[in-house]
């Protein structure tokens, strides 16, 4: 007869393998997409500071277009990113503010070491029309 003792060690000793490495894809890959939507939610709120920032001697002048002052939404957008902790870049092109902001992702279960994700935004200025 055949001696069976320390087969179920090894089978639970894959399981337990298996189910630890599904757990961190769940959990790392969902504080990746956590790191991702705080990314896009500060590149958005950035862009709208910038935005926000308009050429006020044009539009108290009776301009029939809201311009931006360039710098003040680029300083406003710069700002509005230090202020919360992540790293990125603005630009802005005529009357539209881009923000690319990054933020850094640690895994916490999977071995890997870090990665940085990120993503991009843009706004304008909306007046709305007079009758």
């Amino acid at each position: 007869m055949r001696d069976d003792r320390g087969q179920t060690t090894a089978f639970v000793a894959v399981l337990a393998s298996a189910f630890l490495m599904c757990l961190g894809l769940v959990y790392d890959g969902g504080g990746l997409l956590r790191s991702r939507n705080e990314a896009a939610v500060l590149a958005q709120e950035a862009a709208r500071a910038g935005a926000q920032q308009i050429d006020w001697a044009a539009y108290r002048a009776g301009s029939d277009t809201v311009g931006l002052d360039s710098g003040a939404a680029a300083a406003a957008a710069r700002a509005f990113l230090s202020s919360s902790g992540a790293t990125g870049t603005v630009s802005v092109s005529g009357d539209t503010v881009t923000v690319t902001s990054s933020v850094d992702y640690s895994f916490v279960l999977l071995p890997m070491a870090s990665t940085t994700v990120g993503a991009t935004a843009t706004a304008r200025p909306y007046t709305q029309p007079t009758p």
